[in-house]
């Protein structure tokens, strides 16, 4: 029986296999609008879209939704040990962006193809300029709102993000009107040649969009004289290295083997940020304005503040969002100026009552300045490890604050406000902790078997960690092996009152599986919270235990 076609509708074809071929066609073709705005991005500094794109999902979405976010994504890190949490972390949130990208590209090319599938074959540019119109715009107003890297000017920004979309669109349309005359009756005697003739332009379409690809992608990465690591001159006033020997290492007891370093090397000095790329700033035309509510509004250079007498102080900061056992947290030496000595330049009036601080990144939070000039530790801090601060970890300024999480203290801090009023900062309004004090927290770093020596009395199989409470400091850890007693364990002297204790345990040896836990107290008594609890809203609390198979070793 012959049955009649609707116009250019090929006879055998389905709706969905038609939009199926269309939701293909846009993922080819995504391929090339990715290399051609990395290529934009990595040569002229132009927005690389699918990153504003996450960063505007980031920023809007429920607090509630992001947590379940961070809070899968590092479990996954954890469960799979795909490496260090927050470099994966931010991989995967770079992976997560292009595919949001090409996904909206599939989208929205399945939808060209539905609407056109009751259209005659043939080709005009303009339904495909309309849908590039549709999703160009949109994308061009989120990168305008969260692009914060890119110093090409509002307009040639846009121009740019829509042509690029413009001009994908009216490819997406171009490849449905060859593929329509292709699978017109008319054009085909038979379904076999249809469909070869279809298989055929797709192959052809994705060898070419492959051929843009490499060369865009490649062009950007050859090309790319971007420097991403942060100032190659060191600030005045903080060029000084390391000492030969950190502050404690007289001390007689020396960790287990396989206990973290007692102080983390820069590279390896965990980085959580608002931000798919973190903001690039000049330091050689950088300039801190601190107005407000004072009686001389300041306006200070990097020379201006390395200018104060710097001081140094060993650090331990941890993130918020790090789970009981996590590496998100990291130790190192921080160099700066006590908040209080600029803020008394400033002249803070009557009812100044708080710092607003903001970053280049979007990030924002309050200080109360009573904490300020009580506490010298506080400080505007410009070098780290002895080196000016690195672009990913807050280049040229960011402040510490002892006793609170990460979330607290912003980076690439670009202006400072003395107000009257508390405001929420950035992760307070979504959701997490006012106060954010850290948590005293202990850690089982390992169970060295294979360092197990004879005291005379036996095997001893040292086990070791960390434990730390933010400044309020380690006066015991304890070890408790299956259901046994707790057996105190020995501390290491600290970096300073700011960092964590090393502490270790020589356990009598029994041949077996066990359970180990640890826990800590606070100089002040305090003991640590047992009661398991996630990061959010206050950070992780609850005992970090191992489980392990433990043998006699070799000799």
């Amino acid at each position: 029986m012959k049955t009649d076609s609707t116009p250019g509708q090929a006879s055998g074809r389905s709706a969905r296999s038609d939009i199926l071929t269309g939701a293909l066609v846009g993922l080819l073709l995504a391929a090339p609008l990715l290399a051609l705005f990395y290529l934009g991005f990595a040569l002229l500094d132009l927005p690389f879209v699918p990153f504003d794109m996450l960063d505007w999902a980031a920023r809007t979405l429920p607090g509630d939704v992001i947590t379940v976010g961070i809070n899968a994504m590092v479990a996954l890190i954890g469960a799979l040990q795909l490496g260090e949490t927050s470099s994966v972390a931010k991989t995967i949130e770079h992976i997560m962006a292009v595919a949001g990208l090409a996904l909206t590209a599939a989208l929205g090319s399945a939808a060209l193809f539905a609407v056109q599938r009751e259209s005659q074959p043939g080709y005009s540019p303009l339904p495909g300029a309309l849908l590039g119109l549709l999703i160009g715009l949109p994308a061009a107003l989120i990168s305008g709102s969260v692009n914060f890297i890119s110093p090409a000017d509002p307009l040639t920004r846009a121009v740019w993000i829509i042509g690029l979309f413009i001009g994908w669109g009216v490819t997406v349309h171009w490849a449905w009107a060859r593929l329509a005359v292709a699978q017109a009756p008319q054009q085909a005697a038979a379904s076999d040649v249809t469909v070869l003739d279809r298989r055929a332009f797709l192959v052809r379409l994705g060898g070419a969009t492959a051929a843009i690809t490499v060369v865009g992608a490649g062009l950007g990465i050859l090309l790319n004289t971007r420097d991403d690591g942060g100032p190659l001159d060191a600030l005045p006033g903080s060029d000084a290295a390391l000492p030969p020997g950190l502050p404690n290492a007289d001390d007689p007891l020396q960790p287990a083997p396989g206990t973290r370093p007692e102080y983390t090397p820069l590279a390896d000095h965990y980085r959580i940020d608002i931000s798919a790329l973190p903001p690039r700033i000049d330091g050689a035309v950088y300039a801190l304005p601190i107005t407000g509510l004072v009686d001389r509004p300041l306006e200070l250079t990097l020379d201006d503040i390395a200018a104060y007498e710097p001081v140094d102080q060993f650090v331990t900061l941890s993130c918020i969002s790090n789970p009981i056992g996590g590496d998100l947290i990291g130790t190192t030496r921080w160099t700066g100026v006590p908040m209080r000595r600029i803020l008394a330049d400033a002249g803070p009036q009557e009812g100044a009552r708080y710092l607003r601080i903001y970053g280049a990144d979007g990030f924002d939070e309050t200080v109360d300045i009573a904490s300020i000039t009580a506490d010298p530790r506080i400080m505007l801090t410009y070098a780290w490890d002895g080196q000016p601060l690195t672009q990913e970890h807050g280049f040229p300024l960011r402040i510490y604050i002892p006793n609170v999480y990460g979330m607290k203290q912003p980076k690439w801090i670009t202006r400072i406000d003395v107000v009257a009023d508390y405001e929420d900062g950035y992760w307070v309004r979504r959701g997490w902790d006012e106060v954010a004090r850290m948590q005293a927290t202990s850690v089982i770093d390992t169970v060295a078997v294979n360092a197990a020596y004879d005291d005379g009395s036996g095997l001893r199989v040292p086990i070791g960690g960390i434990a730390h409470a933010g400044a309020r400091g380690i006066a015991k850890v304890e070890v408790r092996v299956d259901n046994g007693e707790w057996a105190e364990a020995r501390l290491r002297r600290p970096l300073s009152d700011t960092t964590w204790v090393i502490w270790r345990y020589d356990w009598p040896f029994v041949e077996g599986t066990h359970t180990f836990n640890v826990r800590c107290v606070e100089t002040s008594g305090a003991p640590q919270i047992e009661t398991s609890a996630p990061p959010r809203p206050s950070g992780a609390t609850g005992l970090h235990r191992r489980s392990v198979r433990v043998s006699a070793p070799e000799t």
